[in-house]
């Protein structure tokens, strides 16, 4: 069993990869895409998305992070795929499964779907382009319009030797809706040679043993389910042995926060930082009743300080203004 925290756009950044391993029983991250499109991209470009690549490619908990990239020209995959190695990847991950629209506008991520040949030209540009004992892996979903290219998209992925496929169960056009078609994920699986990693709609233990029953699938994937409830890894790790470990606390996970904040403080003006938390928050409302009884307020502050009193305990409404 794997456990995988997913390249979530815009919220799994570095900072709260960090947070996340140190939590434990998460065996591996992958970074926010990397857009490449017509010209080379300088070394800082890299380090700004993975800068886990100055650790060896480990987070401080010592958990392996892929680099990943996403875009259409095969050529220049290739070269990006070659710069991340030299600046340290220990794993090169390509993104077919983004579904936003800008995005697919401009032929990156799911939208590729389309053309599983192109699929093949683009891993098959990176695998040769990088050395041999570097993974090349891919992300994709069941297809761009519909879920019925899942298997034609797998087979070309690991025609072209990408030694790992991560299968979003749902397509494009789903979005992010329940449910997930992990059934669709199986005959993908059962079509093709190459590990296949599920991940879609995993919010729980059971939702994790129902995905492996039904897709087949012992690795898995997980993003909102773990930006939700932070110990989810670790109970699912445990539920394999039979084992019952206690729910993380709210005041657990509000010292997550803070660890989160923390760090970010060093990288972004306060009101970015504000919104960060506040998106990591808005999960939070899913694993937590605290969190659910925080929002109404929580979402109306623009400061760091007055958010992390806010997350400490009731403070009224009239704090956070004068904040």
């Amino acid at each position: 069993m794997r456990i995988i925290l997913a390249p979530m756009e815009g919220l799994v950044d570095a900072p709260i990869r960090e947070t996340l391993t140190k939590v434990g029983d998460i065996d591996r991250c992958v970074t926010e895409f990397i857009r490449v499109t017509h010209g080379m991209l300088p070394p800082r470009i890299f380090y700004k998305f993975a800068p886990e690549l100055h650790n060896g490619s480990l987070t401080e908990a010592g958990t392996p992070v892929a680099v990943q990239l996403l875009g259409s020209n095969p050529e220049m995959m290739g070269r990006h795929g070659a710069k991340a190695v030299e600046l340290g990847a220990g794993q090169v991950d390509i993104n077919f499964g983004c579904p936003a629209k800008t995005v697919n506008k401009h032929k990156g991520g799911c939208v590729l779907m389309r053309e599983p040949e192109l699929m093949h030209e683009i891993v098959a540009a990176v695998r040769k382009a990088v050395p041999a004992d570097i993974p090349v892996t891919a992300k994709m979903r069941l297809g761009y319009d519909d879920r019925s290219m899942g298997v034609a998209c797998a087979q070309a992925l690991e025609a072209a030797g990408a030694s790992e496929i991560v299968i979003h169960a749902r397509s494009k056009v789903d979005g992010y809706k329940p449910p997930a078609y992990w059934e669709e994920i199986a005959k993908a699986r059962e079509a093709v040679n190459t590990h296949v990693i599920a991940n879609g709609e995993i919010w729980t233990v059971d939702d994790y043993w129902r995905c492996r029953e039904v897709s087949g699938c012992e690795d898995v994937m997980i993003g909102r389910g773990l930006i939700a409830r932070p110990d989810l890894a670790r109970k699912i790790r445990a539920s394999q042995s039979g084992e019952a470990v206690p729910d993380m606390t709210w005041p657990e996970a509000v010292a997550l926060v803070r660890e989160y904040a923390s760090v970010l403080q060093g990288w972004l003006e306060d009101r970015f930082v504000t919104g960060r938390i506040k998106q990591w928050l808005n999960f939070l409302r899913q694993g937590f009743p605290e969190a659910e009884a925080l929002w109404p307020e929580a979402r109306k502050i623009r400061q760091v300080a007055p958010m992390l009193a806010c997350l400490e305990g009731p403070v009224t409404i009239t704090d956070f203004r004068a904040a």
